[in-house]
């Protein structure tokens, strides 16, 4: 398996060194991103230049009245006048003190940039604008055969009575649903499978947090500043949002901290409600469950050293590929593009269930590396073999698996010509034992 180099990791990091060292590379790099970043990388460079010229000159400075402050403490044992040197002193304190507002205001300048710029993709990506050059993995499974025409799960789960669409509408407005009966026992199977199978197989750690964030943590993975547009925000001056997934209160556990090595990878799971604005998604997949503003899921975070990051990210997606070939659902694996991809991540996989009510695959889990670019933005360090100088971890993240679209896929290929639905065997144990969901 491939991992990245030495040097291809620093340059996945986004530290600002990069801007100095390789500012053609890095913004060829980005540019692979999507448009519109290269007034920002040409800030960036003019604000470098100006933070060059400001340190000497406030070094200088520094350097120049701790001399006269040596020779002034002389002159006064020795009860020698220190007027002019006290003057020469002042001089110096008023320019350091400029000079450090200049250099204070340049710094907020630079991070405000970064903190708008996405991380670099890795180079195995594939480039492109869209998710028309993601490129398909593998697929495990086949679509089911029906001796009938499939019908999608807006008309399966309201006939069965275990999906209500407009008592959803009612209670909180449009892209909210209430599950009902064997559909809400369903979706808390599926919870309790999933984790179970994490934690009792794969060996991640079950986490319960809150599920509000603060500012900071939110700037960690990266939604802040730049997608405030897709979260909720609690009203009055409470600094918290709503979590748009469990990764970033897990990707955030260590924020500040310095990790032994031998203590990676950590590896957590959690389940939580996920709420999101989708703030610009108006018109596109709004019927049914694949958008909605609440939703739920189970989700995988790793933190691991960098060397170990892509066998990781290759083990993480096969612990969610699990959770479908437990459950007999076909998929597909697909790498995103580099115009494709989230903002963090620099390669990801997405799982794509196939459900045939649409005869079509769907996106239900992404699986993410981000290299340094959420544990710069946290300060999440680890120091290697216990000595030396810490570094960044890695971070990871993926879906294993989103709650709603398992449940969909469910219904949709186990679905039966009577509109009877068949509950998986794995799932069973977790359901009470219930086989089949039926009309009426």
């Amino acid at each position: 398996m491939k991992t990245a180099s030495n040097a291809g990791r620093m340059k996945l990091m986004l530290d600002p060194a990069l801007f100095r060292e390789d500012v053609s590379e890095v913004a060829a790099r980005l540019a692979q991103r999507g448009t519109g970043l290269d007034d920002l990388v040409h800030s960036l460079q003019t604000l470098d230049a100006e933070r060059r010229r400001v340190i000497p000159v406030l070094e200088e400075a520094r350097r120049a009245k701790k001399e006269l402050g040596g020779q002034i403490g002389r002159a006064k044992r020795a009860g020698d006048p220190a007027e002019a040197l006290l003057a020469a002193s002042k001089e110096h304190t008023t320019t350091i003190e400029t000079q450090q507002r200049s250099l204070d205001e340049i710094e907020d300048q630079r991070n405000a940039i970064l903190l708008k710029l996405p991380n670099l993709a890795h180079e195995t990506v594939p480039v492109g604008s869209s998710e028309a050059e993601n490129l398909e993995v593998r697929r495990h499974g086949m679509p089911p055969a029906f001796a009938f025409e499939a019908r999608a799960h807006w008309d399966l789960g309201p006939a069965l009575g275990i999906i209500d669409f407009e008592r959803g509408v009612k209670l909180a407005g449009a892209r909210f649903t209430v599950l009902m009966g064997a559909g809400a026992r369903l979706a808390r199977g599926l919870i309790d499978f999933m984790l179970d199978l994490h934690t009792g197989e794969h060996g991640y750690l079950e986490v319960a947090p809150p599920f509000l964030a603060n500012t900071d943590s939110l700037m960690g993975t990266g939604q802040l500043p730049k997608f405030q547009a897709d979260l909720f925000k609690v009203a009055d001056d409470w600094d918290l949002f709503l979590i748009p997934t469990a990764e970033v209160p897990l990707a955030n556990l260590h924020r500040g901290e310095i990790l032994a090595a031998r203590d990676l990878p950590l590896r957590y799971t959690a389940y939580t409600p996920c709420f999101r604005s989708e703030a610009g998604s108006y018109g596109s997949d709004v019927r049914g469950l694949i958008r909605q503003h609440q939703f739920d899921k189970v989700e995988l975070v790793a933190l691991t050293r960098p060397d170990q990051s892509y066998e990781m990210l290759e083990t993480l997606t096969g612990h969610a590929e699990t959770v479908l070939q437990r459950l007999g659902l076909p998929y597909r694996i697909v790498v995103l593009s580099t115009g494709d991809m989230g903002f963090a991540a620099s390669k990801t996989y997405d799982l794509e269930v196939w459900l045939p009510g649409q005869q079509k695959y769907r996106e239900i889990s992404s699986c993410s590396n981000t290299e340094a670019f959420q544990a710069r933005r946290a300060n999440i360090k680890y120091r290697p073999e216990g000595k030396g100088k810490a570094e960044h971890v890695h971070t990871l993240n993926g879906s294993g698996l989103a709650v709603g679209r398992t449940l969909i896929a469910i219904i949709e290929n186990y679905q039966q010509a009577d509109g009877s639905v068949v509950v998986p065997d794995a799932l069973r144990p977790y359901v009470r034992g219930l086989e089949v969901i039926a009309p009426g």
